[in-house]
């Protein structure tokens, strides 16, 4: 294969998977705390003896769009969504994570948790009990819970420190690769859930475009594919 034919097979690669990222953000696009994705493509450029430079771009970077979502009123007492930066902090059995998906119910035992049972964290790092007697539970713009005037625990909620990358572990939990630190400006709503916050028109757009240039490097890689070919001919005539 020649050098034009490397060039664009990179390319092909990473508009291949720009697409699978654009189409999981449209799918998710009504998902409760969902963030959308980007791909970052970056240019490789190497010397070549005695020919002009090659020039190959790499699209396998992800990049987290931290924009906030709307915030929908939902009235359930479990239901809570931050305004601002910060994620809720969960443990999973694989650690600690982080979501802003902030749909929770006490489970048999009392402990605070995911719709999946992982149970929702306090500042301090351990779960969160919700007796089950109360009727009045409220919340601070903190994140910290009471009833009846007694508080009971403040919500765990982190940021990553500069520099630390969010890995996307499932739809709406991230794993911070690096340090955190707690969100002190965000404010904590009960009663409300942050929507997903991808742009679903953009994205389709965007879509348009990446098939666009994907169906071009198709086309140039098959007149590519004929001169070669003919030029094959050429030269065993």
């Amino acid at each position: 294969m020649e050098n034009g034919g490397y060039t664009t097979l990179t390319r092909q690669t990473g508009l291949m998977r720009e697409m699978r990222v654009i189409a999981n953000n449209i799918a998710n696009s009504a998902t409760t705390g969902f963030r959308q994705e980007g791909v970052i493509f970056s240019e490789y450029v190497s010397d070549l003896d005695n020919a002009p430079s090659l020039s190959m771009a790499l699209g396998n970077v992800r990049n987290t769009s931290l924009e906030q979502g709307a915030l929908t009123q939902t009235g359930a007492r479990f239901d809570f969504a931050i305004e601002g930066a910060g994620f809720f902090i969960v443990a999973t059995p694989q650690g600690e994570r982080l979501t802003r998906a902030g749909s929770f119910s006490p489970n048999a035992e009392g402990e605070l948790v995911t719709p999946s049972g992982n149970h929702v964290l306090d500042s301090g790092g351990a779960p969160i009990f919700i007796p089950p007697d109360i009727s009045d539970l409220s919340v601070a713009a903190d994140g910290t819970l009471s009833t009846g005037g007694r508080p009971l625990a403040q919500l765990g909620i982190a940021s990553p420190t500069e520099g630390t990358e969010l890995l996307r572990e499932d739809g709406v939990m991230f794993r911070a690769d690096g340090a955190t630190e707690p969100a002190l400006r965000a404010h904590v709503l009960q009663g409300f859930l942050e929507s997903s916050n991808v742009n679903s028109i953009g994205q389709v757009a965007r879509m348009i475009e990446v098939q666009r240039a994907y169906e071009l490097g198709q086309s140039f890689t098959e007149k590519e594919n004929e001169r070669i070919g003919n030029a094959i001919k050429t030269f065993f005539k």
